[in-house]
């Protein structure tokens, strides 16, 4: 992600903003042009470009309630931007909590997207590929009669991908977290996980990389069900952290692509950020913890040009949340054997397999 400027007055605006609070023109994220645009309104109630005015745009049909700010053509019977397409199953938005959650939700999608966006990675709808195109569904926990409530499960099947709609909500995501002994746990990071198998499906299996993909990540024919149970019976190995991104990334080589497949986007999405902020880390007298982005992270050279930034930024962003008392930023240590399996899924993104 990278800051971006209003087109009508060169205030600084954000991903998530929808007006500018200098010139007072409506914000939008333009998904073909991939940055943000000042909007004008005619009187017959079309919106476009204050830059270009010939360019005619429609806001998407979750602009409603403020659930989205992405754009789509005038042109065409879509009403949903290219993200929002993909929703099948929505919390309930004429509720206050389903709203909130709907709310959040959006937002990490978008930015997830973003990504996919700058990558061009597979996303065809369910229209487009009825067997595997890639869907959300955003589950309501059931409540019974006497009260008792069944939680949704997040998870991912053939390119749908359900995400539990409570964890929109910071206290239940972070009751789950503590349980769960995660040491990170957030509603982007489902996203980029989740997706991290739909990605799998369309460039691992569909597209004949089982071969590379086992010499980095294992065999992904040994049961499932059973490395899952297997994981919650007896825990990680003893060894995990020096193989492997998380202990959930040992549990199976599909769940430990996932994992790594998010971490990558965490990384080149943040040092995008960080380049766009200009923040440079150059402590005096430890040279070995310098680092600058003087290079653009989605068009990378490898994934160890992204590593050699990213250390010294994690090292930097985690000390400063200690002296604040709080969790570290990026608790994850990435060990060579980590690094070779980033490397092959730049591979993958950047289509050099």
């Amino acid at each position: 992600m990278r800051l971006f400027e209003c087109d009508s007055c060169g205030q600084s605006i954000h991903f998530d903003n929808r007006v500018c609070i200098n010139c007072g023109h409506r914000l939008a994220f333009v998904p073909e042009r991939l940055t943000m645009h000042a909007l004008s309104e005619g009187q017959d109630g079309s919106w476009r470009l204050v830059s270009d005015p010939g360019h005619a745009l429609r806001l998407c049909a979750n602009a409603v309630n403020d659930i989205c700010n992405w754009t789509l053509p005038a042109e065409g019977e879509e009403t949903f931007c290219v993200a929002c397409r993909h929703n099948r199953l929505v919390p309930d938005a004429a509720t206050a909590d389903g709203l909130r959650q709907f709310r959040t939700i959006s937002q990490a999608q978008r930015h997830l997207f973003y990504s996919m966006l700058k990558w061009d990675l597979p996303r065809t709808t369910r229209a487009e590929d009825p067997e595997g195109g890639l869907v959300f569904d955003f589950l309501v926990d059931e409540v019974k009669a006497d009260g008792t409530v069944v939680p949704a499960m997040t998870g991912h099947e053939s390119g749908l991908i359900a995400i539990r709609a409570a964890e929109a909500d910071d206290d239940t995501r972070e009751k789950i977290r503590v349980s769960m002994k995660e040491p990170y746990r957030t509603m982007l990071g489902h996203f980029r996980h989740e997706t991290g198998h739909y990605i799998w499906d369309k460039l691992v299996r569909d597209m004949g990389r089982l071969d590379p993909f086992r010499l980095a990540f294992g065999d992904e024919t040994i049961d499932y069900g059973e490395a899952l149970k297997r994981n919650y019976e007896e825990g990680p190995p003893a060894d995990w952290q020096e193989h492997f991104i998380s202990t959930y990334a040992s549990t199976h080589p599909w769940e430990d692509f996932a994992e790594c497949f998010a971490h990558y986007v965490h990384m080149v999405d943040t040092l995008e950020m960080a380049r766009s902020l200009g923040m440079v880390v150059e402590p005096r007298g430890h040279s070995e913890l310098a680092s600058e982005v003087d290079f653009n992270p989605y068009r990378a050279h490898d994934a160890a040009q992204l590593v050699e930034a990213w250390v010294p930024f994690t090292v930097a962003m985690n000390s400063i949340h200690r002296s604040m008392g709080v969790p570290d930023l990026y608790p994850f240590i990435l060990t060579p054997t980590v690094v070779a399996k980033l490397e092959f899924i730049h591979g993958l993104v950047h289509g050099k397999h």
